[in-house]
């Protein structure tokens, strides 16, 4: 069964706990401590500052600094390149934005957003966000499997477990290639993803309810340990309102439906090897919860990559 169709629509009600500013904030501080400038910053990864580490604190962006080389005087066409180049960087890719609430958080922060989800659904919500804020925010239907971009981007941002739902390795290395192929030289890859701690561990074969005023709904938790395979079955109710499915006013009506979610947990040492086998440079991961080192207990992984590859003529062939 195709996943958030009938969810879409009390999405952002059930998701209300999840801490989307202070995720805005944290990718916003990566972007510009790993080379991602909304100010017209430089396009080229030499002339940026690079770190190593791990944050001591939750909050704290992990990394030493070292200088910034002086630029070399350059030919006329390779200086309008990089200039070119330079505006591109400000664009931020939303890759699995749902409803849209990350894309316009960063877009509040001054960055040039394009949100990608393959839900259109999903795409109508952050659709109607867009038009109610007035930011612009361009929003593409794809498959994160088949991106396509009409050129180069400073960044991709992919949080809230997106990446899990892809089931095969081979998934997560041909989107890791895609990201990789429409990055600019140096750009930035910033990506979050569930453990399989967390769902062998923490939701396993569990059952979760929650009840609210206009709706509620059953989540059922089965985990495959052998395939590192999660499925969870949702049973939504949803209150109907007047006028629509043929209710009349005053009366007490829901919708009931169904939606399974199947996604899979992996290691950070799968998901470094795969950064790495894309051709992306893997600069750092941190705990999602506290931003120190991950551990054996970690539940959600960020990780930032970068490009590497590219030198400076734009995207791969």
């Amino acid at each position: 069964m195709e996943a958030y169709t009938g969810f879409a629509d009390v999405y952002d009600i059930f998701m209300d706990n999840v801490p989307y500013e202070e995720w805005a904030e944290y990718i916003d501080r990566l972007l510009n401590r790993y080379g991602v400038s909304k100010d017209g910053g430089s396009a080229f990864p030499e002339e940026k500052m690079s770190g190593e580490g791990m944050p001591a604190s939750r909050g704290g962006i992990p990394g030493g600094e070292k200088p910034v080389p002086e630029r070399e005087e350059l030919p006329e066409e390779e200086r309008v390149h990089r200039e070119a180049l330079a505006a591109e960087r400000n664009v931020v890719v939303d890759l699995g934005c749902g409803t849209g609430t990350l894309t316009e958080l960063l877009a509040d922060k001054g960055y040039d957003m394009i949100g990608i989800d393959n839900s259109q659904e999903m795409l109508n919500i952050a659709q109607r966000k867009k038009e109610s804020s007035g930011k612009e925010i361009l929003y593409l239907m794809q498959d994160m499997r088949e991106l396509e971009l009409y050129g180069c981007v400073g960044a991709v941002v992919s949080v809230c477990d997106s990446l899990n739902y892809l089931l095969e390795e081979e998934d997560i290395l041909e989107t890791f290639r895609l990201v990789n192929n429409y990055l600019c030289p140096g750009g930035l890859f910033i990506f979050d993803f569930n453990t399989v701690y967390k769902y062998e561990t923490v939701i396993g074969d569990a059952t979760i309810a929650e009840n609210r005023e206009d709706c509620s709904f059953i989540w059922e938790n089965y985990y495959d340990a052998e395939g590192q395979m999660n499925e969870y079955d949702l049973t939504i109710f949803a209150r109907i309102e007047d006028g629509k499915d043929g209710k009349e006013k005053g009366e007490e009506c829901f919708r009931r439906f169904t939606e399974t979610h199947y996604q899979r947990g992996y290691t950070l040492e799968q998901m470094r090897g795969m950064t790495e086998e894309a051709g992306l440079e893997f600069v750092m991961a941190v705990d999602g919860d506290t931003h120190g080192e991950v551990t054996a207990e970690s539940e959600r992984v960020y990780v930032v990559a970068r490009e590497c590859k590219k030198g400076t003529k734009g995207i791969l062939p």
